[in-house]
């Protein structure tokens, strides 16, 4: 079969679910490349900051409700709905939503090419 097709459903969520909820879909997907996730927060919820200086993947990520902070290093960067962010693998990070409303976002992230 040349695609494969996958929901929340399929996945267990990383974020429990008074925060929102996090579903990474590369596994179900049977991605080789690319990981997509799609993740939602409640205002103040937050992931755990990290970075994939070890993997080398970096991250897009791209708001489709809400508000959320991403802190890149020390740097705090606001991105809106429609609004997208592609962040270096060593650089440390952290979601966090300063927003009101639930937001939600696609996160795509890849390793370079070899």
């Amino acid at each position: 079969m040349g695609y494969r097709k996958s929901t929340p459903n399929d996945v267990d969520s990383l974020i429990p679910e008074e925060w929102g909820g996090m579903w990474m879909f590369r596994n179900s997907l049977e991605s080789e490349v690319v990981g997509l996730s799609v993740m939602e927060l409640e205002p103040g919820g937050k992931n755990k900051p990290h970075d994939h200086e070890s993997d080398g993947e970096e991250e897009v990520y791209c708001v489709v409700d809400g508000e959320v902070t991403i802190t890149v290093g020390v740097e705090a960067v606001t991105l809106g709905e429609n609004e997208a962010l592609r962040v270096d693998p060593g650089e440390h990070r952290q979601i966090e939503n300063t927003g009101d409303e639930r937001a939600r976002l696609v996160i795509a992230g890849a390793g370079r090419p070899a």
